[in-house]
């Protein structure tokens, strides 16, 4: 046996449960108009040829491994021989394969051809051997020089020092540090062309 509802009660139903049907779509509409627009950025990141989720790779020169180059997510482009990187984790190596140093970083650029890096945002470095650090907003690597480098202010802490600069240069281990404009407490930092 069924019955109808009541037309008073029917037309309440439809009006207090239809508006709330219809808010999620029309919530929908209206942050797809006034959302966050495609950005620059994005739109070359979906422009990538590839795109890896838990990349791993080595980087070496001569058969040495000089770095293991770790990101959540990579765009790579063919045409320039680069790959974009988000949430970067590198570890150096020294010439006898032991880890030297770890980096991490937001995000990053490696060029493919010169095997090169470049890492953004939140940039620390650790040396392994007495968990020295050094920050810095970007770094730079050059794989034929062995080199790291950064143009950009930095923060440099290690047992019984504490030295902060405008930019600087050094090899991965961070035994050689020449720093421009440095000031700080303990020990000794090389100036540049010194």
């Amino acid at each position: 046996m069924s019955r109808s509802l009541e037309p008073g009660i029917r037309s309440w139903l439809f009006g207090a449960i239809l508006p709330l049907v219809l808010a999620p779509s029309s919530w929908l509409l209206s942050s797809c108009k006034s959302g966050t627009p495609v950005t620059a950025t994005q739109a070359v990141l979906d422009s990538a040829d590839q795109v890896l989720v838990g990349m791993t790779h080595y980087v070496t020169d001569a058969g040495l491994l000089r770095a293991r180059v770790r990101a959540d997510t990579a765009y790579f482009f063919s045409n320039t021989q680069r790959a974009e990187l988000r949430n970067v984790h590198v570890t150096f190596y020294d010439e006898t394969g032991k880890p030297t140093s770890t980096l991490t970083s937001r995000e990053g650029t490696h060029q493919w051809r010169t095997g090169d890096m470049e890492a953004r945002g939140n940039v620390i470095v650790i040396r392994d051997k007495d968990g020295a650090t050094m920050k810095t907003e970007v770094m730079n690597y050059i794989q034929v020089r062995n080199q790291v480098s950064s143009d950009k202010s930095f923060v440099w802490d290690e047992p019984g020092r504490h030295v902060e600069g405008d930019g600087f240069t050094s090899d991965p281990e961070f035994k050689k540090i020449t720093a421009k404009r440095p000031h700080g407490t303990g020990g000794q930092f090389l100036l540049p062309n010194q």
